[in-house]
């Protein structure tokens, strides 16, 4: 039979083969996501996800697109997600290699020296030339679902990836709003301060002149103290807020700092104002918000890819049959050219492992029930956490009214006393009362503007951030871009 011939054979019995053959193991399909009919808080922004991107640039403060820009640019996080993605892109490679077929060639040169007589010697040179070729029929579909596998990974680390963003992005604003809150405190601590020494210099001298006991005095100069030890706390926090944002954006510390202060000079917000989102309060929430989370995306791709490895590790359980083939040119100084040939199928049947690609198989359904467990108990804490955002934001909105009024009034309190203190007829104690509740309103008032931004920004990251599914990966962050354009 001439070798065109085996080869027409061949290729008619694999094509019967791929044919006949058929896949193994359950097929994947996408479970329901749980996700509630209603949100049992206030419910942002009228059903548009698309509104929920880029949500940064939202602020009233450039400063945190920036800061955000900075992050993306120098983020170890990022970095490392993206070598996951193409760590995932070159399993897939491999995978598909797995199921075509492979050639590999080889070339020889040899120089031999022969005596064949005494006195006789001979010297030849041998070359020689020649393929190899190779190809494991995907009878059962082994190759094929460990290729969808390695893709449904793909699909899961750039998922890790936008996730990894959206994370960034929420921990650096977060950031920045405490520490411009921390600023405001500082200030208000500065004036406490400040008032407090001048009551103490009043009450020296009230002292000195008889007016007041001894005990007045003690009390101001205690005042002082404390008000000068919750400053110098104060200012420790915002250092290591500052700190903070220096981990966050790769930025050297002295290069931050003279950062955040030339924005603050070239007309951005007073750094005494709580940065806020031009939509703080939040109407609506999307209904495919669970959807919009690529953590989420990330453990479904996980369990797609664990549904194609049962299938890949049943396959081993079957027969499998190879293609191969090879070919051979050799010359040898003074004789003429030969060739060889080879080509033919071979079938391979499993008997007896020990169990090994049984319990392969068990592996498999085990990773398969790890990874649905999962993703079941990554939606519901994503439930929880937009619920509890939800609520967080809810309250603070409603609890702003009140803190406002409070502020107010103990601060109006605080000015009458400290009038009637100045004309005798209040005493020092009551003073420090009313100053202790007009201080304390007014830290509650930052504080809770402070807690209403931070909790938008967990709903935002709740959300997912405003990541949509099929939105490419980037090797820089896109924020960096706009950061770019703005400067």
């Amino acid at each position: 039979m001439s070798l065109t011939s085996v080869v027409r054979v061949a290729l008619v019995a694999t094509t019967a083969l791929l044919l006949a053959a058929c896949a193994t193991g359950p097929q994947y399909l996408a479970p329901n996501m749980p996700a509630p009919a209603t949100w049992h808080a206030d419910l942002p922004h009228g059903g548009q996800v698309s509104a929920m991107r880029d949500w940064w640039n939202q602020f009233d403060d450039p400063a945190v697109a920036r800061l955000i820009s900075l992050a993306e640019a120098n983020s170890p996080d990022l970095k490392k997600a993206w070598a996951g993605i193409e760590k995932a892109r070159a399993t897939v490679v491999t995978a598909r290699a797995a199921g075509l077929p492979s050639v590999d060639g080889s070339a020889s040169v040899s120089r031999a020296r022969q005596q064949t007589q005494p006195g006789t010697v001979s010297v030849g040179t041998t070359r020689s030339v020649g393929a190899d070729a190779s190809w494991e029929v995907d009878l059962f579909a082994k190759a094929r679902r460990g290729t969808e596998a390695a893709r449904a990974r793909v699909d899961a680390r750039t998922a890790d990836w936008h996730d990894a963003r959206v994370s960034l992005a929420a921990e650096v604003a977060d950031t920045y709003v405490q520490y411009r809150a921390c600023q405001q405190l500082t200030e208000r601590y500065e004036r406490e301060l400040q008032s407090n020494e001048e009551t103490e210099d009043a009450t020296a001298v009230a002292v000195r002149a008889g007016f007041n006991p001894m005990s007045d005095q003690a009390l101001a100069e205690a005042s002082v103290a404390s008000a000068e030890s919750t400053l110098q706390q104060q200012r420790s926090e915002c250092e290591l807020l500052v700190e903070s944002l220096v981990y966050l954006t790769g930025v050297d510390g002295v290069a931050l700092r003279d950062l955040l202060r030339t924005w603050e000079a070239v007309g951005m917000p007073s750094r005494f104002v709580v940065p806020e989102p031009k939509w703080l309060v939040v109407s609506a929430v999307p209904a495919q918000a669970l959807q919009q989370r690529p953590d989420l995306s990330s453990l479904e791709r996980e369990l797609a890819a664990s549904t194609e490895e049962i299938g890949q590790a049943q396959a081993d359980l079957y027969p499998s049959l190879s293609l191969s083939g090879s070919i051979t040119l050799s010359a040898s100084s003074g004789a003429s050219a030969l060739s060889t040939w080879s080509f033919g199928p071979s079938l391979s049947i499993p008997l007896f492992d020990s169990g090994r690609r049984r319990a392969a198989v068990d592996t498999a359904w085990s990773s398969y029930w790890i990874a649905r467990a999962n993703y079941e108990k990554g939606v519901r804490s994503a439930v929880k956490e937009v619920e509890q955002a939800l609520i967080n934001l809810c309250g603070a909105q409603q609890r702003s009214e009140f803190a406002e009024r409070a502020e107010r009034g103990y601060a109006s309190y605080f000015r009458a006393t400290e009038a009637k203190w100045h004309s005798g007829t209040e005493s020092l104690l009551t003073l420090e009362e009313a100053r202790r509740s007009a201080l304390s309103s007014e830290i509650n008032l930052i504080t809770l503007q402070r807690d209403r931004v931070e909790y938008w920004i967990a709903l935002y990251k709740a959300l997912g951030g405003g990541w949509e599914p099929g939105t490419p990966a980037s090797s820089s962050g896109g924020a960096l871009e706009d950061s770019k354009k703005e400067q």
